[in-house]
């Protein structure tokens, strides 16, 4: 079960609804990553508490530990991680074409690896991906790509873009004979070419598929990569949805939601909290400058009693101080890290609301302009 409907727009933004077996998810969408079944810090109940309506969960993690098969005994991601919303899985090509070239090494068919865990032999192919992804039971599930540095050269990355084409026709073959219930979506590769982005969109939405996946997309918000995602969506039907990959800061939510996007999922909002930094509104000091971010560990917050956003009302900020989070991360308690990823992901939370809203009334590009510019960039 699987259906996306548009519900509003303003301009290229829009709103919608994803239906899935395992409920709805209203967008546009910030989706939390859940590595290994689970968001670092925090349980399934806490991010149900914030207003969270799905999750991503890593394939390539889950395969290597405890095993997609386990999962399936245990009644898939849903039944193993309590959580009853949907679920997004990753093909698992990000993270071994990521890894050091000792220990992963490409060719036509697929991907021989090391485990980072016990340094065991694996091979991942379009098909064990399906296969893997459909035992893991999923909601949402991506193609297995070749996924390149967006700045590698038209050559290596048109290279790249045939083999991940080949790829999807096998991803798409297998998933029709396993009669799977996931939903797949195609991803669209080509780097930072504007001719590769447009081949390669046509080709992937020429193909049966309810939604699509941006891959590629990485580094810090700049004029050439928006430019570039820009051009890929006019090239993919208006009524589908376009999720996009690994891409999670604040300005790039407000480009890419401008550009039709529908979905993000990002660490960046929970590896920052347990690394210190917890986001801050506009009106509180959050700026293009400082990314939105402050970092705890500052000695000005050791008797500082105010929360960490005067301006959030998520329940760390109506309940603790950043003294005492300053003291947990000093003193190194558990605690730290599932305050500050709560207070992270209620940030993101209610951003997406505020821009669901602004679509609506058809005043997007003035919120936008109003979180923008008030940090320090003009649009």
């Amino acid at each position: 079960m699987f259906s996306f409907e548009i519900t509003s727009k303003d301009d290229s933004a829009r709103t919608g609804i994803i239906k899935t077996a395992h409920g709805v998810l209203e967008t546009p969408a910030f989706i939390p990553v859940a590595t290994r079944a689970a968001i670092k810090g925090l349980s399934s109940l806490q991010l149900e508490d914030i207003g969270y309506q799905a999750v991503l969960a890593n394939t390539y993690h889950l395969y290597l530990k405890p095993g997609d098969k386990t999962v399936a005994n245990l009644g898939g991601l849903h039944g193993f991680m309590a959580w009853d919303k949907v679920i997004f899985t990753d093909s698992g090509g990000f993270q071994v074409f990521s890894l050091d070239g000792r220990l992963s090494k490409a060719d036509d068919d697929g991907v021989d690896f090391k485990s980072y865990i016990d340094n065991s032999k694996h091979r991942f192919t379009p098909e064990k991906s399906m296969q893997i992804q459909d035992n893991l039971g999923a909601d949402i599930i991506f193609t297995f790509d070749e996924c390149i540095h967006f700045d590698d050269d038209h050559e290596r990355t048109k290279q790249a873009m045939g083999r991940t084409h080949a790829w999807t026709l096998r991803c798409l073959a297998e998933h029709q004979r396993l009669q799977s219930k996931t939903a797949l979506f195609g991803i669209v590769q080509g780097g930072k070419y504007k001719d590769l982005r447009e081949e390669s969109a046509r080709f992937i939405s020429s193909l049966p598929f309810p939604g699509y996946g941006i891959g590629g997309i990485f580094g810090d918000p700049s004029k050439e990569i928006h430019e570039v995602v820009k051009h890929t969506m006019q090239f993919l039907p208006e009524d589908k949805p376009k999720h996009m990959l690994g891409i999670g800061s604040v300005e790039d939510i407000f480009d890419y939601v401008g550009c039709g996007a529908d979905t993000f999922d990002c660490v960046l909002p929970t590896r920052l909290a347990r690394l210190g930094y917890f986001f801050i509104r506009p009106e509180s000091g959050g700026a293009i400058q400082n990314k939105f971010r402050a970092r705890i560990s500052n000695v000005k917050f050791k008797e500082d009693s105010s929360p960490l956003d005067e301006n959030c009302s998520c329940l760390v900020c109506r309940k603790y101080s950043k003294a005492y989070i300053y003291h947990l991360f000093k003193v190194k308690e558990l605690l730290f890290y599932s305050l500050m990823t709560y207070h992270n992901l209620a940030f993101f939370f209610r951003l997406l609301e505020e821009v669901r809203k602004s679509i609506k009334e058809e005043r997007f590009l003035e919120f936008k302009q109003e979180w923008l510019d008030q940090a320090g960039r003009n649009i």
